[in-house]
């Protein structure tokens, strides 16, 4: 795969992106990766065009990609994933882009310390993300909202962990999460339950297993977002809690969160390595119907000092290269890229990110693998040339449009 820079574009967003910290899915930094890096190769860009790379309107989206078997013409279903914290902006770049998105992912709940679903939004951001959801159901688009073991804007183990292996607390939340989606009108919900202990593999299951019966009861679906691994124990005891093979026979999608093969606290180097993703993808289609499978795509980096890594998103990576003047590189190995700076302290710094052409090359991959589709969390402001390559690589309708069996209410 030869290396490709990045598209070109026009303006900056007048607007300052976000630098607070959010207990975002990139942002469990960590969770989900390997014990080992990768040996690295590096290449230059040819140029610094991307350095003039910025659309208005890039947004905090991400982006699933599903695919619907059996009509003609062929569909691809894709769902923008936004957290809460930018929903307004996210609904605004989705319904910009409403031909190429059907579904929305608002990640917004998360659980009380006692185990009940909560949201994540503080009670004045209540009307605002209300608003944002009748925007997109105007627009005619599904929402199937994420719920995460996110408590007081942390991750937590403790009231998930208590309902797992308690049969009341789990029938009462099972039951809770399907009143939710009967009382908003949502298609479905999305599971982001992480860092379960390896001992909770089989009450995960089995309550995964209830609560896709409940909500497959209703007319719902059900789609649970678990840690890419190439193996069945992984490399972590959090892998071994999720049992693919037993996930993959409830869900209707299951979605692999491949990222984090380099995290906040390891040496640097890139988030999303494409020769582990393409491990994931082999494994997990000896495990998971390939019409179950999501694969998630990073849309976000991290400025390492020595072992210790701040998130930072395409638009902030390129600041950072102008700022001090540090000429981008890209990794052919792992097709991504990268760069360094020195700050005015005198520390050296190591920046690994995402941009158009690395996310392209894992939409080869998902398209060489044939699976459902996609999946794009994004941590800050995207390349907007994502929108183009994947649009090229998997578009949502035509005759090169995926297919899969399961199609959302």
């Amino acid at each position: 795969m030869k290396t490709r820079t990045a598209q070109t574009g026009k303006a900056e967003p007048t607007k300052a992106e976000p630098t607070k910290a959010e207990p975002t899915k990139a942002a469990s930094y960590g969770s989900r990766a390997p014990a080992t890096g990768p040996e690295r190769r590096r290449h230059s860009f040819a140029g610094a065009v991307w350095l003039a790379v910025v659309l208005v309107g890039a947004a905090l989206v991400g982006l699933t990609m599903v695919n619907l078997r059996g009509s003609t013409p062929r569909h691809t279903l894709v769902v923008a994933s936004m957290p809460y914290w930018n929903i307004s902006h996210g609904t605004t770049v989705v319904l910009g882009h409403r031909q190429d998105v059907t579904e929305v992912s608002p990640w917004m709940y998360g659980l009380s310390s006692s185990g009940q679903i909560d949201t994540q939004f503080p009670p004045g951001q209540a009307a605002s993300v209300a608003a944002e959801i009748k925007r997109l159901r105007g627009a005619g688009k599904l929402i199937v909202p994420s719920i995460a073991n996110i408590t007081g804007g942390k991750w937590s183990y403790a009231p998930v962990g208590r309902m797992l292996h308690s049969p009341p607390l789990m029938a009462a939340q099972v039951a809770e999460i399907v009143a939710l989606t009967a009382r908003e009108h949502y298609a479905g919900i999305d599971l982001d339950y992480e860092n379960l202990h390896a001992s909770d593999r089989q009450a995960f299951t089995t309550f995964v297993t209830r609560l896709a019966q409940a909500l497959h009861a209703r007319g719902k679906v059900l789609s649970v977002a678990v840690f890419a691994k190439s193996t069945n124990a992984g490399t972590d005891p959090r892998n071994v809690a999720q049992d693919y093979a037993a996930i993959g026979r409830v869900a209707d999608q299951v979605r692999l969160m491949a990222y984090d093969y380099h995290w906040e606290t390891s040496p640097p180097g890139p988030v999303a390595p494409i020769s582990w993703v393409r491990a994931v993808l082999r494994y997990a289609k000896t495990q998971i119907p390939a019409s179950k499978i999501i694969l998630g795509v990073p849309l976000y980096g991290y400025d390492w000092v020595g072992s210790h890594g701040t998130g930072v998103s395409w638009l902030q990576a390129l600041r950072l290269s102008r700022q001090y003047h540090a000429t981008p590189h890209y990794d052919q190995a792992s097709q991504t890229p990268w760069f360094r700076y020195r700050d005015a302290s005198g520390h050296e710094h190591t920046v690994w990110f995402e941009n158009a052409a690395s996310s392209r090359a894992k939409f080869d991959a998902a398209q060489g693998a044939q699976i459902a589709g996609v999946y794009l969390w994004m941590y800050g402001y995207e390349d907007t040339g994502t929108w183009s390559a994947l649009g090229h690589v998997l578009p949502t309708s035509g005759p090169h449009a995926l297919s899969t069996s399961k199609r959302v209410p």
